[in-house]
């Protein structure tokens, strides 16, 4: 009988383990990257104005930046087009809704976390509402705050210019004083109306109006934000005046 010298014999057991540990591990990505869902919250988005899938361990929200409702921000011959309300034809920021069609893309966590230190949001767009729409923050520009650009807001707390119509304030076409979820931030929280899941408003927010607990689209519980029922200017409710508590992504 021959034997395997003992240098021959360790390499083949060697291999062997190498094979049940690769196997293993891949099997554990598998699962892992099978764990990833997309959250019951992205099946408020408009169908029309976005498309959401999920890619790996991310969640891409692509949108063309419209709204699903009623303005005075677009054109006359619009369907969606109404007449001023809270705003006034001269005191309108100039450009129509039709005229902002473009193209918008976030990519954030499928599983976001909390960061170590929070971040200041930026010009332009900090999230996508579930309109389709983008939203900004309570800024109106470089060191300009949003009281001098308060007059051009339509109904929703929204208006057109430089690149997007994009809502400020508590976007009355679909919340008001509720819970409803308003869309996602670029830190991939998501951010709802001043109310909390139990119909009350939340005690316990951070400064960025943030808290851990069930939502609509989760009972178990995650951190989300929540519009902070503080009025700005006696009358209006600003949408997102804190920092990131995530980390922030780019949207192109």
């Amino acid at each position: 009988m021959k034997y395997l010298n003992p240098f021959a014999l360790l390499m083949i057991i060697a291999g062997f383990i190498w094979l049940a540990c690769e196997s293993s591990t891949s099997g554990a990505e598998e699962i892992e990257a099978a764990d990833y869902t997309l959250s019951a919250a992205f099946g408020e988005f408009d169908t029309n104005n976005t498309t959401i899938y999920l890619d790996g361990n991310e969640v891409v929200i692509e949108t063309n930046g419209l709204p699903n409702h009623t303005s005075p921000y677009w054109s006359r011959n619009h369907p969606l087009f109404v007449e001023p309300t809270v705003t006034s034809y001269s005191a309108m920021a100039p450009g129509y809704i039709d005229n902002f069609n473009g193209s918008y893309t976030l990519r954030v966590p499928a599983n976001p976390q909390l960061a170590a230190n929070s971040s200041a949001t930026g010009l332009g767009a900090i999230g996508i509402a579930v309109s389709g729409s983008v939203i900004y923050n309570d800024q109106e520009g470089p060191n300009v705050p949003l009281d001098n650009a308060a007059v051009s807001l339509d109904y929703n707390g929204a208006h057109t210019g430089p690149q997007s119509y994009h809502y400020h304030l508590e976007p009355t076409a679909w919340s008001q004083d509720d819970g409803a979820l308003i869309g996602i931030m670029l830190d991939g929280f998501f951010l709802y109306g001043r109310r909390d899941y139990d119909g009350n408003y939340p005690t316990d927010l951070d400064e960025s109006g943030g808290h851990f607990g069930p939502t609509p689209h989760n009972p178990d519980g995650e951190y989300h934000y929540h519009i902070q029922n503080e009025l700005y200017l006696n009358q209006y409710y600003i949408l997102f005046p804190g920092n990131y508590q995530g980390t922030p992504n780019a949207i192109n």
